[in-house]
């Protein structure tokens, strides 16, 4: 934890999922995060809509909040099961959640929670550049290694000798 971090980017970080190809955070863990219930924090939200666009917020379906509750928990505990369907947080929602709660301590866990997103972005961007440098060199060094490959498998081969005939051949000087 750095100096200043009032909440370890570990911690932020792994509260990043990604649904509907979209890096997003759950209405349960942002209020964690805050120190809110859940329940003012989505109260806050709606009393805000216009804020928080599709592209900003979005509400899980059954089945996706069925999927997030067996992936987080290997057997649920009475009680913990979702009673509404979970709000899900884009990067561009979190930041806008600040500014509806408008306390302190949302907008220093909203500093950190941009840093983390910034640094998943920046993972996502150099485990791309990597992938394509290996795509790069294999394409390159394909063409001079079935070279090599084919020159190994020419070695391996035994050299061809002309068949030696069976039987009696005849001298052809004796006619």
């Amino acid at each position: 934890m750095r100096k200043g971090d009032i909440i370890p980017h570990e911690v932020i970080e792994n509260k990043i999922l990604f649904i509907r190809d979209k890096k997003v955070m759950i209405d349960r863990d942002i209020a964690l995060l805050y120190g809110v219930q859940t329940k003012v924090l989505n109260q806050a939200v709606r009393r805000n809509l216009n804020r928080f666009p599709e592209d900003f917020m979005f509400q899980l379906t059954k089945e996706e909040t069925e999927g997030l509750l067996r992936s987080q928990f290997v057997t649920l505990e009475r009680g913990r099961h979702y009673k509404y369907l979970p709000y899900a947080f884009t990067e561009n929602g979190v930041p806008m959640l600040s500014s509806v709660l408008n306390s302190d301590r949302a907008i220093e866990v909203n500093i950190e929670i941009m840093r983390a997103f910034t640094r998943l972005r920046e993972m996502i961007i150099s485990h791309k550049d990597l992938q394509r440098k290996i795509d790069n060199m294999e394409r390159k060094y394909d063409a001079q290694f079935k070279i090599v490959f084919d020159a190994i498998k020419q070695l391996l081969e035994p050299p061809a000798r002309p068949k030696k005939r069976i039987g009696f051949l005849a001298d052809e000087k004796g006619k």
